[in-house]
């Protein structure tokens, strides 16, 4: 894996994959954003929970931002959701989207892990957070970079 970021996916692969995103939250409230860097730096969940307050995707009406964080350099990723969803779902709540992203992962595969892990993370928040007829997109679909 080049431990470049622009190189980590094509601008056609993250076109498909922003269209995923698009797609995932027409059935939910729930934002959903992706966030590349080089590296984390030390602990990519503390880096997670930086880039995720960074990207102010706390201040969601309902809590129901979801942050799916990459570090190409350490080979890792992080979903991590906002306390709205935290507090009423399972612990093992992420735990098919993550196993969903890791196996494309390791096969290099990595903008279909990304798009898949989108759309079920959009379906596992449907299931508390269904969408709304005035629901608006609080947060941009585009995928963020560090």
């Amino acid at each position: 894996m080049s431990k470049k970021v622009e190189a980590f996916l094509s601008t056609n692969e993250e076109q498909e994959i922003v269209e995923a995103i698009r797609l995932a939250e027409l059935n939910t409230s729930g934002e959903i954003r992706i966030h590349i860097e080089k590296t984390s730096e030390g602990d990519a969940f503390n880096r997670a929970l930086d880039v995720f307050h960074t990207l102010k995707m706390d201040n969601t009406k309902l809590q129901n931002g979801v942050l799916i964080y990459v570090a190409v350099k350490e080979k890792t990723f992080v979903i991590y959701g906002d306390k709205g969803i935290n507090d009423i779902v399972g612990s093992d709540f992420w735990n098919s989207t993550k196993d969903i992203i890791q196996s494309h992962f390791k096969s290099g595969n990595f903008k279909q892990g990304l798009i898949e892990g989108v759309l079920k993370c959009g379906e596992q928040l449907k299931q508390h957070f269904p969408y709304h007829n005035l629901d608006t997109n609080e947060l941009s679909n585009e995928i963020s970079k560090g």
